[in-house]
């Protein structure tokens, strides 16, 4: 083989319908002496949610934003934090209830998505079968 080539290892996809649950806090929203974001994400794991990932923006305001008067959103110690998930009807349902619990200040959002998975096999299996 040569250096351009790639070696494609055998996968499996799957298609379907899915739900995908985002939740929007502040960075400095805690749970129970930790912060909330970390006390979701492990709700999520004891939920056998699929899985889940933390983005923490850098700028912005929610339902509460800075008085009038101010001429520009500051950078502060409090800034966004949105936790995605996806996986079926059912356990984003479960889920949401759960997490709506520990939310002081926050939005929810639930929405019909399309998946497409890709899995692809570990190259000492697919050798294996050859």
């Amino acid at each position: 083989m040569t250096e351009t080539e790639v070696t494609r290892y055998p996968h499996e996809r799957r298609q379907g319908r899915a739900k995908m649950l985002r939740i929007f806090l502040g960075e400095a929203d805690q749970w129970q002496g930790e912060p909330l974001y970390e006390a979701i994400v492990k709700k999520l794991q004891t939920l056998q949610v699929a899985g889940a990932t933390v983005y923490r923006g850098i700028l912005g305001y929610g339902a509460k934003p800075d008085p009038p008067g101010k001429q520009s959103p500051q950078l502060s110690k409090d800034r966004p934090i949105m936790i995605t998930t996806i996986d079926t009807a059912v356990r984003i349902a479960e889920a949401a209830t759960t997490i709506e619990e520990m939310l002081e200040n926050g939005l929810i959002v639930v929405s019909d998505v399309d998946i497409i998975r890709v899995i692809h096999s570990h190259p000492e299996i697919a050798d294996a079968d050859r």
